[in-house]
């Protein structure tokens, strides 16, 4: 009960934080914003060419929004070292990570399904009929990025080069969600649109895989 607690209250002042600057998620819209209209114009895709292409497209802007959105996790809580406050004060530290991961999700969830109706009208797909399917796509997809994601945050905040750290440790890592999570996209944008259940459950065992590694050794990254 105690880890609960703890990562309600951490979660909400991460939202609190992160809603009244709002700065994450102006970044993060805009950049993937930019990139959806970029090659949407620069292909000026057909509507095969969208079903083809679009999904990959889509969830590579995510990726590469993903990774400047996590790059500050940590960062803030550098501040006036505020990352050994918050582990004096919580008695699970796995809890500060839940909190975190939660918000990143929450996040690049939120994101995401702003951006969906954009690129439904400028890659001319239907997503009305699949909105549910392809929010669960999304919101699993989003997990996968936020539990390595957040992971990484915290050693890379400690390192010297912690700008180019983040990338360098996520991006590989984050190939298999990348793949699966385009082709459960895919699946769904369709003419005959339906959902792969091998690929959704791909992205499910990663998730389990991970979080459970991050709840075994969590402790040991918050080390100084």
């Amino acid at each position: 009960m105690a880890l609960f607690a703890n990562t309600t209250v951490l979660l909400g002042k991460e939202l609190r934080t992160e809603f009244r600057s709002r700065e994450l998620l102006t970044t993060t819209v805009v950049f993937i914003l930019v990139v959806i209209v970029l090659f949407s114009f620069t292909f000026d895709p057909s509507v095969g060419e969208s079903r083809k292409f679009g999904p990959g497209l889509l969830w590579l802007s995510f990726l590469f929004a993903a990774s400047l959105m996590l790059q500050p996790c940590f960062l803030r809580e550098q501040n006036n070292d505020t990352l050994s406050a918050l582990r004096l004060a919580v008695q699970d530290p796995f809890s500060i990570f839940l909190a975190k991961l939660s918000a990143n999700t929450v996040f690049l969830l939120l994101t995401e399904v702003l951006m969906l109706p954009i690129f439904a009208i400028l890659y001319n797909v239907h997503i009305l009929a699949v909105f549910p399917q392809l929010v669960l796509v999304l919101f699993l997809g989003s997990l996968g990025v936020a539990i390595p994601g957040t992971a990484f945050s915290a050693i890379s905040a400690q390192a010297r080069m912690r700008e180019l750290m983040l990338p360098l440790l996520l991006l590989p890592l984050l190939t298999p969600v990348l793949i699966a999570s385009t082709e459960a996209t895919s699946g769904l944008l369709a003419e005959n649109p339906g959902l792969r259940i091998d690929w959704l459950g791909f992205l499910a065992g990663f998730d389990i895989v991970f979080l459970t590694a991050l709840w075994l050794f969590g402790e040991y990254l918050l080390e100084e």
